[in-house]
């Protein structure tokens, strides 16, 4: 079965997360699959774009059973996520469930986020050695701020959805049982919106948010390239694998 649904129904375009037993985590196929998922020419009649995952966790990140094996070297992550936030539409991630790592970084790079109360949203990777790139970064500067980017990062321990809500993170939060009808207030106001509107919106917002690209970071996607390949880096996956403690040695 794919690991990534898509469906187009009228104006709306359906995502869905299909990789439950594995908590939704990012393996190349869904990095793939979610790359063509978000085309940079949408149908015309398109109007808005919707992220869901079925199983109770939205996306758990990167499968660290994968990851392991390829430490320090490049992926896809950030294609994938180039594809969601450069999607000409308006992209509503409905989050009915923890978002951790990547599945944070993939809900934020989307134009709305409704969660579930009960979800959390967090980036543990200096807690298990490893560390965002710019890019990855960049983007939760753009949308948190900087304290809220400290507390996100440097701790990394998962915030409740309220509280990101209260940051101004994410758009939305609503109880469970309602999180649907909550989303449903955006998508289709999306969808009844002008469509050429919409789209030289999401354009403009979209550049005026790339500033950034133009400082200088080669040096640091090469630091955190010799981060992810570290010794820490293994042992805190293979640590958080076997739900131990990591022994850091900071080598």
């Amino acid at each position: 079965m794919a690991k990534v649904l898509v469906s187009v129904d009228g104006p709306v375009r359906s995502v869905t997360l299909n990789r439950p037993d594995k908590r939704n985590a990012l393996d190349d196929d869904v990095l793939q699959g979610l790359i063509e998922a978000f085309p940079a020419d949408p149908g015309q009649n398109e109007r808005v774009a919707v992220l869901r995952a079925n199983g109770p966790v939205f996306c758990s990140g990167m499968d660290l059973t994968q990851r392991k094996e390829t430490l320090g070297q490049p992926t896809s992550i950030e294609t994938m996520l180039r594809a969601v936030e450069n999607f000409p539409l308006p992209v509503v991630a409905v989050v009915q469930g923890h978002a951790i790592a990547g599945g944070n970084e993939l809900a934020l790079h989307c134009d709305f986020v409704v969660a579930s109360s009960e979800a959390k949203f967090g980036m543990s990777l200096a807690q298990i050695g490893l560390a965002p790139t710019w890019f990855l970064a960049k983007k939760l500067m753009e949308v948190a701020g900087p304290v809220a980017t400290r507390e996100v990062l440097l701790l990394g321990d998962p915030l409740p959805s309220t509280r990101m809500y209260e940051y101004g993170i994410i758009a939305r939060v609503a109880a469970p049982d309602e999180l649907e009808q909550e989303a449903q207030k955006i998508i289709q106001r999306l969808a009844a919106n002008a469509p050429l509107s919409l789209r030289i919106m999401k354009k403009t917002l979209v550049r005026q948010m790339a500033f950034w690209h133009d400082q200088a970071y080669d040096d640091i996607n090469a630091e955190v390239s010799r981060v992810s390949g570290s010794d820490d880096a293994r042992e805190g996956i293979e640590a958080r694998l076997a739900r131990r403690t990591a022994n850091f040695t900071g080598k």
